[in-house]
């Protein structure tokens, strides 16, 4: 591999593939921290000796004098099973000594009590309040933590559904902490939270959420998958698709592709669609484009804080609720344990709380769209448990404690919720460990799954469940799907009368055809079917799987698709754990080479935080390039970093190509450019903005400068696709140093099997002219 090479050629798709990133995680960071253990987590915290009886505030009390709210969130977080997020924010437990007392303290403690101590007060926590049944709180107020866990599992459905709208999200947050995996189970096996009009979130249904997801928002990869997952009887509560371009432009035209399968079908009151946009995107979308937009997604945090980063409020998804008056869909929300801390917004809360305030904000937006649909709040939840990767938490039990969890808390809210039982490849949990990961969760009977061709998402490079998968656990558990979607899987010779699947079972070709039919096709089925064979071929040579028949078992992938995905795994470890070669380096023109605070690659994956913040050592070469502009001080610089994936970088084609166009353009632009290339060893996104902080903080106040940086993304896709980064604000914003995501935009999957890097150049050239006209707005809605 000629890796120093900066004259290769490259020819591949033309496909714009924007992903405007404002409204995605964020934290600020004030200064650089110089200490070598920066980002690996604080000391964990000890509970002494406590007393009979002893509830948290007499122990807190008793240790500090009188109340303490940090000590109050310690003992409280304490609580947890083991995560690493919580210790990382000073909340996990040392031993199980302290753990045991933790809940001890928690189980003789009064609900009033915590009703009257938030572990964090802000507007999000007032909502919460404001929504909270008052009439019902009375009625458990005086009860003990440990009175209403014995209540919630020896007490039926309808007696637990009296009382549970008079629990703040506090109190249902600390309800998991005092119990086992098997209680969970238990009291998730009894509260059931049905869809209007529907059986799903009903006893014994489990449906799914289909995710076609494309590299490049093909219409046609994003459609077939949809067929793929209808050959599977699979899907019923929302095809979902996470775009890549998220101006207005593009998805409208993949909302209008999945329009088309729900239209054609006749399936318009049986199945949202949804293009995962920002919901502002998304309104916009339907603005100008009446009747293109279903059901609306948005991400929620658990704290105003974060809530700002994702750039919404209480009263923008309130709205957005009240608009939904008289539809039959309404909104669909995504959580997560972790983003709080991972953005560096906890404040001082742990994972499970904060998480239980997302289904709270849920809850009470759920309230209003109850006072406008008429039949019914069209709203659920679905909690992306292991996305974001080991610094929340590490192995499969903790993913199934924490799917467990947040099952409880969906429910106790009201919630039809369900699961996202996935893991990032740079955890350690296999394919294997999924399967196992599914048979423990399942007798707690979530409302849904997510559903892919493969456990690998072709796009956003994690794993999760197949359509195949949702095969399986309908089989070993006696789920069913809801019963509408599952009467059109009849009606198109999937399943026949008998309930059992037909021999088109698994044959995407076979609703392909059923497709055409509904639109008075008339061609022969041979004809339709060639159509259909070269149409999947492409689809396939972009990067994206289809799944068709089966192996052994009918839930076992074929044996040709079973192998491909073994190896896209192996490679994605490998990818992981690559490092970028001093000949490599040296072959990059005018390169300074520096480090973050990461020791090692295992340190990069285990401590993110140490990968956004500069060495000593880096911050001196920084120091030396600022100095040596002078008065001269450029528009802008580029950065390097090899991210989770340093073969992006350094596979031929990726590269050299995009520096080389780049700075031609730039400077036909007439953008004056540093000439040298900064390139950061164990380098996350962050570290750009750190980078351009130290290099512009004496620009000018009124003028732009920028930072272009160039990352891996996460392996796992046949593409070893990287982003470019592209961060533009005034001098006076840099000073600051508070730069972060909610001023970059990113263009993403640049490799030459996806976004070509030559294009990719062209592509970030129109994103820095669209800042500049703007003025470096934030919003996402551009196209």
């Amino acid at each position: 591999m000629n890796k120093g090479s900066f004259a290769h050629p490259h020819d591949g798709i033309s496909r714009r593939n924007l992903l405007a990133i404002a409204g995605t995680a964020a934290a600020t960071f004030a200064s650089y921290s110089l200490m070598a253990e920066a980002g690996r987590g604080q000391e964990p915290f000890k509970i002494e000796e406590i007393k009979p009886d002893e509830d948290v505030f007499a122990y807190i009390t008793r240790i500090k004098g009188g109340f303490d709210q940090t000590l109050y969130q310690q003992a409280l977080g304490a609580a947890n099973e083991f995560k690493e997020g919580d210790q990382a924010i000073g909340v996990g437990a040392e031993d199980e000594t302290t753990r045991k007392s933790a809940r001890v303290l928690l189980t003789n403690t009064k609900i009033s009590d915590l009703y009257q101590h938030p572990l964090f007060e802000d507007e999000l926590q007032q909502l919460i309040w404001q929504t909270t049944d008052q009439a019902q709180y009375e009625k458990v107020k005086d009860w003990t933590m440990g009175r209403l866990k014995e209540f919630l599992l020896t007490e039926p459905e309808e007696n637990i559904k009296v009382v549970m709208s008079g629990l703040t999200s506090d109190t249902i947050g600390f309800v998991p902490k005092l119990m086992s995996n098997g209680e969970l189970i238990s009291l998730s096996q009894k509260i059931f939270n049905v869809m209007p009009g529907t059986k799903m979130g009903a006893k014994g249904y489990m449906g799914a959420r289909i995710q076609p997801n494309s590299p490049t928002d093909h219409p046609d990869d994003i459609v077939w998958q949809v067929f793929d997952a209808f050959s599977y009887a699979t899907g019923d509560i929302v095809i979902g698709t996470n775009p890549v371009d998220s101006t207005v432009n593009s998805v409208v035209a993949v909302e209008r592709a999945l329009k088309d399968i729900v239209d054609t079908f006749a399936l318009g009151d049986v199945i949202p669609w949804c293009v995962l946009a920002h919901i502002d995107v998304q309104s916009e979308v339907s603005e100008r484009f009446p009747g293109t937009v279903s059901t609306m997604f948005q991400s929620l945090a658990g704290t105003d804080d974060c809530n700002k980063i994702f750039d919404i409020t209480n009263e923008k998804i309130l709205k957005y609720g009240r608009e939904k008056q008289g539809e039959r869909y309404g909104l669909y929300f995504e959580t997560g344990q972790g983003s709080e801390f991972t953005n560096g917004v906890a404040n001082g809360v742990d994972m499970m709380v904060l998480e239980s305030r997302k289904y709270g904000f849920s809850r009470a937006v759920g309230i209003e769209l109850a006072r406008v649909q008429p039949r019914g709040a069209w709203l659920h939840v679905n909690d992306v448990a292991g996305f974001i990767g080991p610094e929340v938490f590490k192995s499969r039990e903790q993913l199934v404690r924490c799917c467990l969890e947040d099952l409880v808390m969906g429910k106790l809210h009201g919630l039809t919720i369900g699961l996202d039982i996935c893991t990032t490849l740079h955890m350690s949990v296999s394919l294997e460990d999924l399967d196992w990961c599914q048979d423990q969760i399942m007798p707690a009977n979530p409302a849904y799954l997510i559903a892919l061709p493969t456990k690998n998402d072709p796009m956003l490079s994690y794993l999760t469940t197949s359509f195949q998968d949702h095969v399986r656990i309908r089989d070993k558990f006696g789920f069913k799907v809801n019963d509408a979607m599952w009467d059109f899987y009849k009606r198109i010779g999937i399943v026949g009368p008998d309930d059992r699947y037909t021999a088109n079972y698994g044959d995407p070709l076979w609703v392909y055809y059923r497709y055409r039919l509904a639109k008075g096709d008339g061609r022969p089925q041979e004809v339709i079917y060639e159509e259909g064979r070269q149409k999947m071929r492409e689809v396939e040579e972009r990067g994206v799987d289809l799944a068709t028949g089966h192996g052994e078992k009918i839930w076992d992938l074929n044996p040709v698709l079973a192998e491909k995905v073994n190896v896209l795994y192996d490679d994605a470890k490998q990818s992981l754990w690559a490092e970028l070669t001093p000949e490599f380096a040296a072959g990059v023109p005018d390169v300074v080479q520096v480090r973050t605070l990461s020791q090692d690659r295992n340190d990069f994956i285990a401590h993110p935080n140490t990968g956004e913040k500069l060495s000593p050592e880096a911050i001196a070469e920084i120091e030396k390039i600022r100095l040596s502009w002078g008065d001269n001080m450029p528009k802008g610089q580029i950065v390097i970093s090899d991210g989770l994936n340093a073969k992006a970088i350094m596979d031929d084609g990726h590269l050299a190509p995009f520096l080389e166009e780049m700075r031609r353009l730039l400077d036909e632009a007439g953008v004056t450019m540093s000439d040298q290339n900064i390139m950061v060893t164990s380098g996350r996104v962050r570290a750009g903005y750190r980078i351009g902080e130290m290099l512009f903080e004496k620009a000018d106040p009124e003028t732009l400068r920028g930072i272009l940086h160039i990352i891996g993304e996460r392996p796992g896709t046949m593409h070893h696709a990287y982003s470019v980064y592209i961060t533009v604000a005034k001098g006076k914003r840099w000073a600051e140093k508070n730069i972060d995501h909610d001023t970059t935009r990113l263009v993403s999957n640049v490799a030459d099997t996806a976004l070509p890097p030559k294009e990719a150049a062209g592509e970030t050239l129109t994103i820095i002219r669209e800042i500049v006209g703007k003025e470096v707005n934030g919003s996402r809605r551009f196209g």
